[in-house]
């Protein structure tokens, strides 16, 4: 007769499976180390049967005895006095375990129930992403009049919030502030309790060869079918094809699939803790600052950066010392700056150059772990002759105006300096392109570029315009959380992609003929009856020898 699921027939002349076999496909053979047969060590298995036996004894009749052999150890046949105690009621280490070490393991398993919690630890994700928000919200790392003046205590915000409430929680720099670090490490434990508590025994489980030797329990997984005239090494040989691990034990297979997808939550876990821990060595442990440098002038690093957190600690790249050889800048054609940049020298304790780079907008310079940026600029100075006399360094200095344009000026006393009511030539400047002056009187005199060397007499001076020295606005930091932060996002999503895995195990036993299998998935799991189906169609029947026969002559005649 035919089966149902594959017109294929194969002949075999036994029909029960009594040797052990192993199909393996070495997929994960290098990440774990299976144990041969845990189920006989786990538990007890009683095996029994009966024993008959003639005794030709004075013709008696027949004595029927049964024999009971288990798996386990024997009990030991002897027993020291000292190792009981009570009247040989309560062993000595019973009564240990009952002491300190019984209540701080009962203690640690209650804790580690409390943290892996998962509403617990729902709630300190939404207080982390409320307290990143409010940093958002709040302007960090401000001075202190900053905040007496927007966080007044006669108008508070929301009727109650002041200054006094920011410094209070470290609101100013949120996310170095104990309540955001403490929220951090409380979500990073309640992680850690998680995987310890839940992901690894369940891994522990999937590595093992769980065998189920009843067809009761097979058929009560979340796939089971019965498969008459069948034997289990094609099934087995089937599964293998499919990419499954397969191991068979007598009349029993388990065969599992995916296994990596079972690791994955584990290694997100790791993932976020690599994140939170990154983010906190960068808030608690870096070094920031900024500064603005004339053309031409040094500044040490050390003298720059300050701590962020306890966990700042300063480097030997700290003594290096910067030079500013020539700061430029690019211009659109209608006459708006489009770039700068900064030529900078870092020289080592003897003065001797290490390093040299052109640095601009998103284009930093990195050494010894410091990152510089250029963030800013300005005008410093301006460079001019008078009669021909000079040069004359006259400081720039930054004007207010209406909007977000940058203006420059300068002054250049005419007549006596000592009057009261000294007047002179004003200079003023939007960028290093051209200066505009004006007499004392303040009317218009004329424009001039620097380096030019076309002079133009205002109030009966000759003036020159040499030079216009701008500055460049760096900022300088540490952060030696990035690469962790790196890390932790490259790791979470290569697990998360692996978490979409499927892990599949299932398991057959041959019972006479018939193939009793099931199997179950923590993913896909409606797509994994049509996949189970499919593999069972491919499952051989099998024939007896004298049916084939009878079958042949049948169609023959």
């Amino acid at each position: 007769m035919m089966s149902l699921r594959n017109p294929m027939m194969k002949n075999y002349s036994n029909q029960c499976l009594l040797k052990t076999h192993f199909l393996k496909v070495p997929t994960f053979h290098p990440f774990f180390k299976f144990n041969t047969y845990p189920y006989a060590s786990n538990r007890t298995q009683t095996l029994s049967f009966t024993i008959n036996c003639n005794l030709k004894n004075k013709g008696k009749n027949l004595l029927s005895q049964k024999i009971v052999l288990s798996e386990a150890s024997p009990p030991p046949l002897t027993q020291d006095n000292d190792d009981i105690i009570n009247g040989g009621n309560v062993p000595v280490s019973s009564k240990n375990k009952k002491g300190l070490y019984g209540v701080v393991n009962k203690l640690t398993k209650k804790v580690l129930q409390i943290l892996s919690n998962l509403p617990l630890a729902i709630g300190e994700m939404f207080t982390i992403a409320f307290l990143m928000g409010l940093g958002t919200f709040i302007d960090q790392g401000q001075k202190p009049e900053f905040y007496f003046q927007n966080y007044p205590e006669d108008h508070p915000v929301l009727g109650f919030f002041t200054w006094r409430w920011i410094f209070f929680l470290g609101f100013d720099h949120m996310y170095s502030a104990p309540i955001f670090l403490g929220m951090l490490a409380l979500l990073g434990a309640s992680l850690i309790a998680c995987t310890y508590t839940t992901q690894l025994p369940l891994i522990k489980v999937s590595k093992r060869w769980s065998f189920m030797h009843s067809s009761e329990a097979i058929r009560k997984q979340e796939f089971s079918e019965s498969l008459p005239r069948a034997s289990i090494q094609d099934v087995g040989t089937i599964l293998m094809g499919a990419g499954y691990e397969v191991f068979l034990k007598g009349p029993t297979l388990y065969a599992f699939r995916g296994l990596a997808g079972r690791l994955a939550p584990v290694g997100v876990h790791i993932a976020l803790l690599l994140i939170m821990g990154g983010g906190t060595l960068s808030a608690a442990g870096s070094f920031r600052g900024s500064v603005t440098v004339p053309q031409g002038l040094n500044f040490v690093v050390g003298d720059v950066l300050g701590p962020t957190g306890f966990l700042s600690i300063p480097t030997d790249a700290f003594n290096t010392e910067i030079h500013v050889n020539r700061f430029s800048m690019d211009y659109y054609e209608s006459g708006e700056v489009s770039q700068f940049r900064t030529d900078l020298s870092l020289l080592n304790m003897d003065g001797k150059e290490v390093m040299r780079k052109t640095i601009s907008v998103n284009d930093p310079l990195r050494y010894g772990g410091i990152t510089i940026y250029q963030t800013d600029w300005s005008i410093s100075a301006l460079q001019i002759l008078k009669d021909n006399e000079g040069p004359y360094n006259l400081a720039m200095a930054p004007l207010k105006i209406n909007g977000d344009k940058k203006l420059y000026g300068t002054f250049l006393p005419v007549g006596d300096i000592n009057s009261p009511d000294v007047k002179g030539i004003s200079m003023l400047a939007r960028d290093l392109q051209s200066i505009v002056l004006y007499d004392k009187e303040g009317k218009f005199a004329g424009v001039r570029r620097p380096n030019s060397k076309l002079p133009i007499n205002i109030d009966g001076s000759e003036i020159v315009v040499v030079d216009a020295i701008g500055s460049s606005g760096l900022d300088l930091k540490t952060d030696p959380g990035v690469p962790v932060v790196y890390a932790g996002f490259g790791a979470l999503m290569l697990t998360t992609c692996i978490s979409y895995l499927s892990h599949s195990q299932i398991w057959a036993l041959q019972d006479g003929t018939t193939v009793v299998i099931g199997g179950k998935t923590n993913r896909a799991k409606l797509e994994f009856p049509d996949e189970m189906n499919l593999l069972l169609d491919k499952i051989p029947e099998i024939v007896e020898s004298s049916s084939l026969s009878k079958k042949t002559d049948s169609m023959v005649s």
